[in-house]
Order: C-alpha cells, then sequence, then structure tokens
C-alpha cells in the first residue's frame, strides 16, 4: 500500500531509462489498484509489464470492494499476484480462495503469480514442507497441466516479509526444489523444470545474486526494495 498517482508517475519516470535495455529478464511491478492506469500508460511500448496485486474469484457481482480480473486487463495488467503472504496473514485468505482466484485470472488470459509459503511457528517447528504441500495442493494440485504452465510460482516465507530477515541461499534452494518436486510428481520432471519459481521475502541488493545464483531459484518476488528505483535495478541487474 505504497505510492499514489503522482508518486508513481515519478517513480517510472526515474526507473524506466535504467532498464530500457534490460533484455535478461523479466520486470514486471505491481502497484495498487489507485495506479495502475498511470502505471500501464508510464510503461506502454516497454518491456516492462504491469501486474494487480489481488483479484476477486468471480468475474462480476455483488461484491463490494472488490476488483475482478476483465477489470484488472481493462486497464492494462497482464498479471497478478494471487495468495500473497500478507493476504493469507491478515485475510484469511484460504487455498480454496486461491484456486479460485487463480482460474479466474487465468480465464481472462492473466498470469498469476501464486504465493506460498509458512509462518515462522511452522518453520522452527519443521512444519515447511508439510505446509507447502497442502497450499500446492489446495491452491494449485487442480489446475490442469496447460494452466500450470501459465502461472508463476513465488516461495514467500511469511517470516522473512518485512522483518528484514530472509532466507539463506540454501534454506530457499531446499524448498524450491521441493515445490519443484511436488510438480514433478504431479505431472513429470520435464514439466516441472519449466515453471518459473521465484523468492519473496526481503531480498534486497546485498542478497539477491547469491539468491538467484541457486539452481531452482529463477527470479524474485520484491518488496520494499522495489519501492526505490536504486534499490529495484540492482535487483534486475543481479539477474545477469
Amino acid at each position: 500500500m505504497y505510492k499514489t498517482q503522482a508518486e508513481t508517475r515519478v517513480f517510472f519516470d526515474v526507473f524506466l531509462p535504467l532498464v530500457a535495455n534490460s533484455k535478461h529478464c523479466d520486470i514486471v511491478v505491481a502497484p495498487p489498484f489507485t495506479a495502475l492506469d498511470v502505471a500501464a500508460r508510464a510503461t506502454r511500448g516497454t518491456s516492462v509489464a504491469i501486474a494487480a496485486q489481488n483479484v476477486h474469484g468471480q468475474k462480476e457481482g455483488a461484491f463490494t470492494g472488490e476488483i475482478c480480473a476483465p477489470m484488472i486487463v481493462e486497464v492494462g495488467c497482464t498479471a497478478v499476484i494471487i495468495g500473497h503472504s500478507e493476504r493469507r496473514q491478515y485475510y484469511n485468505e484460504s487455498d480454496e480462495a486461491v484456486h479460485r482466484k487463480t482460474k479466474a485470472a487465468l480465464e481472462e488470459g492473466l498470469t498469476p503469480i501464486v504465493c506460498v509459503g509458512e509462518i515462522l511457528s511452522e518453520r522452527e517447528g519443521n512444519l515447511t514442507e508439510a505446509v507447502l504441500k497442502r497450499q500446492f495442493e489446495g491452491g494449485l494440485g487442480a489446475l490442469t497441466p496447460d494452466e500450470f504452465s501459465r502461472i508463476l510460482l513465488a516461495y514467500e516465507p511469511v517470516w522473512a516479509i518485512g522483518t528484514g530477515r530472509n532466507a539463506t541461499d540454501g534454506q530457499a534452494q531446499e524448498v524450491h526444489a521441493f515445490l519443484r518436486e511436488q510438480i514433478a510428481k504431479k505431472w513429470n520432471k520435464d514439466f516441472a523444470d519449466r515453471v518459473r519459481i521465484q523468492y519473496g521475502g526481503s531480498m534486497k541488493p546485498d542478497n539477491a545474486r547469491a539468491l538467484l545464483s541457486q539452481p531452482d531459484v529463477d527470479g524474485g518476488l520484491i518488496g520494499g526494495a522495489s519501492l526505490k528505483a536504486e534499490t529495484f535495478l540492482p535487483i534486475a541487474t543481479a539477474a545477469l
């Protein structure tokens, strides 16, 4: 919940020239709903894509305060974040809700960036794999292979969001490998190898290169470090 429309314009005025020649990775920015139109206009004709931070699971209806996938598409988004740790933690978003939202996004041609992750007590109780397996099976396991091939998966340890703590390189790799293993068990290894799994959880310029160098870490879902061009840019550069 950062950046007014005016602040969004300023951000892209600074950021877009810096990444104009960045062809080595895909860059997607997810502003709040009120700034989506400004962001979509600012990035039109560039390689930077725009995503929404949430979406409702129905195409339309009496759901006051909610935003549906067709509205997001109309404003210029090509992707949407689903099941973010803050949505799960503060708004009790369930695996079933994540599944509905993912299906709704796919039906409108959006790329869902679907988040999974455990809280601190689950990590300390050695429940990480059990939690991720439940989230995978409940939120994503019912997707068809074609549907699943169109999503991005993001591992977001809830205990690392906004705390300044992050998973070590080894912890991130271990979890990403586990998620890829679940996909391979559901379908096959070749299919799993093609799925892009991002790490989200206090990725910053000083740890991005080490995290992104892990064999099963295919990108980053950046939070606070994306608010300023001067901290977002080095993370994108680290993906080289």
